[in-house]
């Protein structure tokens, strides 16, 4: 199972540490991936991480703000994300999963999800 944690309400500008902590088993070995739906809208990609941790990829909409990293000591993935508009307001899922590269953007793909968090950023 998957717990995000990290959420919370912020002002435009400023920053938060998404983390997502993995119980049971550990995250190596998986595709790692943060999604967020805001209200009324569809569920959409944020960030993945891919399997061995070396390749990151980043939607557009969030490139040079948001990062993603791993930690394999504790089985968490974090989503660090700087330079937050109001436009990112959502609820945060993380998801991991066997997923190969062309499917990494996809929710379908993933398996096993997080129960979201929640991110309010105020203008």
């Amino acid at each position: 199972q998957l717990q995000a944690s990290g959420g919370g309400l912020v002002q435009a500008g400023g920053s938060l540490r998404l983390a997502c902590a993995a119980s049971g088993r550990t995250l190596s070995g998986y595709r790692k991936a943060w999604f967020r739906q805001a209200p009324g809208k569809e569920r959409e990609f944020v960030a993945t991480l891919s399997q061995n941790g070396g390749t990151s990829s980043f939607a557009d909409v969030v490139k040079g703000r948001f990062t993603i990293s791993r930690d394999i000591a504790k089985s968490t993935v974090y989503l660090q994300m700087n330079s937050l508009k109001p436009e990112d307001t959502a609820v945060y899922y993380c998801a991991a999963g066997t997923v190969i590269q062309s499917s990494r953007a996809i929710a379908s793909a993933y398996a096993c999800w997080g129960q979201g968090t929640l991110v309010t950023v105020s203008s």
